[in-house]
C-alpha cells in the first residue's frame, strides 16, 4: 500500500462503550499497526440531545486500559483536528452547498407534518413512502421551484433540509473487504437528508466529509452500517473524491446465537458487556470487565476471536502477535456468538502467565479492600493457589483459611477424620512441629511422614485430621506447604483447637 494507512474509530458519546464497539476499535487498531498506519479517535457528537456526560472520557479510558490507545484524537491533536464533530460544525455547510451547486443535492421545504401525512396515506394503500426519484418532483423542493422562488423561501426564513439526489436507474457496484462484491439498484435508495433544519449535518454528510479531511484510507465498522454503504459511496463520487476501502464487521450475537448482544444482556445473563463499570445519572450500575477482575490482555484476546480467526490452532495471542496475524480477509461474514465461558477460559490462561510477585501485589490490594492485614508470604500463597484461580478473587475463595483460622469443621469430613485416637496422633504432630527448626515444607514433610511410616500408622489417620485442623475442610494445597506458610505458632494453635473440638464431642 503506497498511501499511508489511516483508520478511525468514531463512536457517539451516548453512553458506555459496548464490547461490539470495543471490538471495532480493536480491529481498527490491529489493522493500523499491522500496516504501520495511524489509528484515529473521532467523537461523533453532532446529536447533542443524546450526548451523555462522561461518555467521551469513558471511551478514552477504556481504550487505554485495553492498551489500544489512539494516535490522533481529543487530547492528541494533530493536523486533522479538531476531533469532535461538534467542534467542526462550521465545516459542513460549505460541503452541502457544494453538492447543491453540482446538482447532487437539493433544498426540501416539506414540513414534518406533510411528510407524516404522505407516510400515512401510503400505509393506508399498503405502500411504503420513500422520498426519491419517483415522487420528488411532486413534493416541495428546489427541483420543483424556480431558483428565485427557492431563494425567496430561504430568505423568508422558511425551514428546509438539504437532501441528496440519488441517481435514478443505476446498478451500483460496491466492494467490501469482508463481504466481497455487492450490487445495489439506486432506484430503491431514498434521498437522504444531509443537512438538517437546525443547521447541523446528519451523520452521513459529517462522516464522509470528516473521513475525507482526515485522510482515512479504510473504514472498518459494524455491519449495521452496510445499508448506508451505497449512499456513502455515492457521496464520495458526488464530491469527486476517492472513496476509502470498506470492511463491515459481523454482529456480536447473544450466547444463544439468537439476536444481537445488547447492552442489557450482560447483567441479565451474569457477565459484563462493557469494558469498564458504568453508572448512569440516575444511579443504575452496569458491570465492567476491569472491575470484575479481568485482565485487559484476556479481554483483547477474547474480542479478537469474535468474528476473526488466524487460520491456525493457536488461540493465545498477545497484542504484538495479534497485530502480526491480523487480516481483514480472515474476518467472517456471519455473526459471532458471544461465549462467557470462553472469556473466562482466556482470563484463566492469562492469569497463569502473570508473575507471582505481581499477582501477590494484586492479591494484597484485594485483601486490603476486605480489611485483611497479614504478615504471611503472599507470593508463596499465590504460587500454591494460582493454578486453580481464574480471578484474583478466587485466590481468596481458595485460600481464605491462610488468613482466618477455621471456627468450624466440615461436618461430613469431621465424622470421617476425627476419631477417638485422633487427639493423641495430633499431639505427636505438635511435638514434631515444636521440635522442627527448619520450617520448610520439604523438611516438615520428611519429619511427619517419617514418623507415620516408622510407627506404621495409616497416612489418612494423620493427614486428613491435620488438613481439617488447619483448613476447616478437605481443600487447599499440600498440607506441609500450609504448615510452612502459617508458621509454627499458628499451626500449633489450630491443631490444638481441633484436638479440643474432638475432646468435646
Amino acid at each position: 500500500m503506497s498511501q499511508k494507512v489511516r483508520v478511525r474509530f468514531a463512536p457517539s458519546p451516548t453512553g458506555p462503550l459496548h464490547i461490539g464497539g470495543v471490538r471495532t476499535a480493536l480491529f481498527n487498531y490491529l489493522f493500523a499497526k499491522k500496516h504501520g498506519g495511524d489509528f484515529l479517535l473521532r467523537i461523533e457528537d453532532t446529536d447533542q440531545t443524546r450526548y451523555v456526560e462522561g461518555a467521551e472520557t469513558y471511551i478514552i479510558e477504556a481504550l487505554n486500559w485495553l492498551n489500544i490507545p489512539f494516535d490522533e484524537g481529543p487530547g492528541k491533536e494533530k493536523d486533522c483536528g479538531p476531533y469532535r464533530q461538534s467542534e467542526r460544525k462550521n465545516l459542513y455547510k460549505q460541503y452541502a452547498d457544494a453538492l447543491i451547486e453540482s446538482g447532487n443535492a437539493y433544498y426540501a421545504f416539506d414540513t414534518a407534518e406533510e411528510l407524516d401525512a404522505h407516510r400515512k396515506d401510503h400505509e393506508a394503500k399498503g405502500k411504503t413512502f420513500i422520498y426519491n426519484w419517483h415522487n420528488r418532483l411532486k413534493l416541495k423542493n428546489s427541483l420543483v421551484f424556480s431558483a428565485e422562488e427557492t431563494q425567496r423561501k430561504i430568505d423568508n426564513g422558511e425551514e428546509y433540509v438539504i437532501r441528496f439526489k440519488s441517481p435514478e436507474n443505476e446498478t451500483l457496484q460496491l466492494n467490501d473487504i469482508i463481504r466481497g462484491e455487492m450490487q445495489v439498484e439506486t432506484s430503491i435508495l431514498d434521498d437522504k437528508v444531509l443537512f438538517k433544519s437546525d443547521g447541523m449535518p446528519t451523520y452521513h454528510l459529517a462522516n464522509i466529509v470528516d473521513d475525507h479531511l482526515m485522510k482515512i484510507t479504510h473504514v472498518i465498522r459494524g455491519e449495521e452500517w452496510l445499508p448506508s454503504l451505497a449512499l456513502h459511496v455515492l457521496l464520495y463520487r458526488a464530491f469527486g473524491w476517492e472513496a476509502p476501502k470498506f470492511a463491515h464487521l459481523p454482529l456480536i450475537l447473544k450466547p444463544t446465537g439468537n439476536g444481537k448482544l445488547s447492552k442489557r444482556d450482560g447483567d441479565k445473563m451474569g457477565f459484563p458487556v462493557f469494558p469498564l463499570q458504568w453508572k448512569t445519572a440516575d444511579g443504575e450500575e452496569f458491570s465492567g470487565y476491569r472491575e470484575d477482575g479481568y485482565l485487559p490482555e484476556a479481554v483483547v484476546n477474547m474480542l479478537a476471536f469474535l468474528g476473526w480467526n488466524p487460520g491456525t490452532e493457536q488461540e493465545i495471542f498477545n497484542l504484538e502477535e495479534l497485530v502480526e496475524a491480523f487480516e481483514l480477509e480472515r474476518v467472517h461474514k456471519a455473526g459471532a456468538k458471544f461465549d462467557p465461558e470462553k472469556t473466562k477460559w482466556f482470563q484463566h490462561q492469562y492469569l497463569q502467565k502473570v508473575d507471582d510477585e505481581i499477582l501477590a501485589k494484586d492479591f494484597e490490594d484485594y485483601l486490603g479492600e476486605k480489611n485483611v492485614s497479614t504478615a504471611l508470604n503472599l507470593t508463596k500463597i499465590v504460587t500454591l493457589l494460582k493454578e486453580r484461580a481464574t480471578f484474583v478473587s478466587d485466590l481468596w475463595e481458595q485460600g481464605s483459611f491462610f488468613f482466618e483460622a477455621p471456627d468450624s469443621y466440615d461436618a461430613k469430613a469431621a465424622d470421617k477424620a476425627f476419631k477417638t485416637e485422633t487427639p493423641e496422633l495430633l499431639q505427636k504432630v505438635v511435638s514434631i512441629i515444636n521440635a522442627t527448626e527448619d520450617f520448610s515444607a520439604e523438611n516438615l514433610s520428611e519429619k511427619v511422614k517419617g514418623w507415620i511410616t516408622a510407627e506404621n500408622i495409616g497416612f489418612g489417620k494423620v493427614m486428613m485430621p491435620l488438613r481439617l485442623a488447619l483448613v476447616g475442610e478437605m481443600k487447599g494445597p499440600d498440607v506441609f506447604d500450609i504448615l510452612s506458610i502459617l508458621g509454627k505458632d499458628e499451626s500449633i494453635s489450630r491443631i490444638e483447637k481441633a484436638m479440643h473440638f474432638i475432646d468435646q464431642k
